[in-house]
């Protein structure tokens, strides 16, 4: 069944939750598709996760931000939707600005008025109202359903 696999394709994303915002999600559309997820991307040669995480914030939020703690890393096997030749393994950090956020956020799914590229944006969405149902990616929906639940 996994004989195509070939490559790891090694991601890093972030659990930035805010008590009184929530969870930040990031609305993108990824070759020409619209996907649910967290923020965060692929692991560059030559870096560490945590090097990847830390670049990713500049990259996606404008902002630097501080690494709490490592919360999880995919423990399932993850072919890749975009390469059938690649498994996916995914790192998540739960991590906190540096400073008050200075990015453009919009409760409204897909609203990519007023964004740079129109390809990206971002939203709160409340603990309360955190569904794994609704992230694109399979190991998003299984670090959601963790986060969720060291909440509870």
């Amino acid at each position: 069944m996994h004989n195509t696999i070939n490559y790891f394709n090694v991601r890093v994303y972030l659990l930035l939750f805010d008590e009184s915002k929530g969870l930040l999600i990031s609305d993108e559309i990824i070759r020409g598709k619209h996907y649910t997820k967290l923020p965060g991307g692929g692991l560059e040669f030559g870096e560490s996760p945590v090097d990847a995480a830390l670049r990713e914030a500049k990259e996606e939020l404008g902002q630097e931000i501080e690494v709490v703690r490592h919360f999880y890393t995919t423990d399932i096997f993850v072919q890749s939707q975009f390469n059938p030749a690649h498994q996916i393994i995914a790192i998540y950090y739960q991590v906190r600005l540096k400073d008050e956020p200075r990015f453009r956020t919009s409760t409204k799914r897909f609203d990519f008025l007023q964004t740079i590229h129109n390809e990206e944006s971002f939203r709160w969405v409340a603990l309360s109202d955190l569904c794994a149902d609704d992230f694109s990616f399979p190991t998003d929906r299984v670090a959601i359903q963790r986060f969720i639940g060291s909440y509870r």
